[in-house]
């Protein structure tokens, strides 16, 4: 798989992807789980507030959670997540402690949290899979979660590699060359892209 950057980029967010295939005969050990939800735990937030919340669930230790958390990602996800040997849900606290008032920065805080918890994964070898096909709705109510509390996003977490029963169709997404939108469609002010060209 190509991965062609514009600018010299650290190898860590060079090597980083989002797999569909994961081994499902190799499992994540606790102490690389603990160390990427560590590095989520260090993230940047808005007053500090570290509004991101995760359930994690983990094949071989709480098979109970880790198929609920299955259950509610969209059909579309489950056809390759249940080679996962983790899932996550990714939640928001939506308001202030210190004030109660909400919080408009819970959901960008959460992206660099899991953002964090990715590339710490990569360092050691693990690919994680961010994905917005969850069942919002009835995972709040499945986890009984208060109303201060959103769920926004799943991961699938362990090591990139062949699945054998993996659909082919999905299997070979993993082939695709990784693309992105030139800096010129993402920076909209600032002459210095212009300069690049």
């Amino acid at each position: 798989m190509k991965n062609p950057t514009e600018q010299p980029l650290h190898s860590l967010l060079r090597q980083r992807w989002s797999p569909y295939s994961f081994n499902p005969q190799r499992e994540v050990n606790e102490g690389d789980l603990l160390a990427i939800f560590e590095a989520a735990r260090w993230a940047p937030s808005a007053f500090n507030a570290q509004p991101w919340r995760y359930i994690v669930g983990v094949k071989g230790q709480d098979d109970g959670l880790w198929e609920k958390i299955h259950g509610l990602l969209v059909v579309g996800n489950q056809g390759w997540t249940r080679f996962a040997p983790v899932l996550a849900l990714g939640i928001v606290k939506t308001t202030f402690d210190h004030n109660g008032k909400p919080n408009a920065a819970a959901l960008h805080d959460l992206g660099a949290a899991s953002a964090h918890l990715t590339v710490e994964a990569t360092a050691r070898g693990l690919a994680v899979h961010q994905m917005g096909g969850v069942q919002t709705e009835a995972a709040h109510q499945a986890f009984e979660l208060g109303p201060e509390l959103q769920v926004h996003t799943a991961l699938a977490i362990g090591y990139a590699g062949p699945a054998p029963e993996l659909d082919p169709d999905i299997a070979q997404r993993d082939q695709r060359n990784r693309e992105r939108q030139p800096l010129e469609n993402i920076i909209l002010g600032g002459s210095f892209v212009a300069e690049m060209s």
